[in-house]
């Protein structure tokens, strides 16, 4: 499946719209994770295993997002965006969104 930030495809074009798709997850860390993280924020530095957590989670709803737009009968999302937000202040949400297309390589 094609996943473009743009809202056009060279070499493709877009036969059909099938409509928004959405790949969500919330997570959480768990206490000592987030104690280390927080004193490693003291200090300064990349928080390593947060960064993990965000890569591991955005490819999770990348592929959610992807699942929904085969089953809508899509063969590409153009538009593609990511969205994060804190909910409760433990928990992170990060959700996957874009436009599910019918696109047909042209040439």
């Amino acid at each position: 499946m094609i996943v473009s930030t743009t809202c056009e495809l060279p070499g493709y074009r877009i036969d059909r719209v099938v409509g928004p798709v959405f790949g969500l997850t919330v997570r959480s860390r768990n206490a000592f994770s987030q104690a280390g993280a927080g004193l490693k924020a003291m200090f300064g530095g990349e928080l390593k295993g947060m960064t993990k957590n965000l890569e591991n989670s955005r490819a999770q709803v990348i592929e959610r997002m992807q699942e929904r737009a085969t089953e809508l009968g899509a063969n590409a999302v153009v538009a593609f965006r990511f969205d994060t937000s804190e909910m409760g202040g433990d928990w992170t949400e990060i959700c996957a969104y874009g436009t599910a297309v019918v696109a047909t390589p042209v040439g």
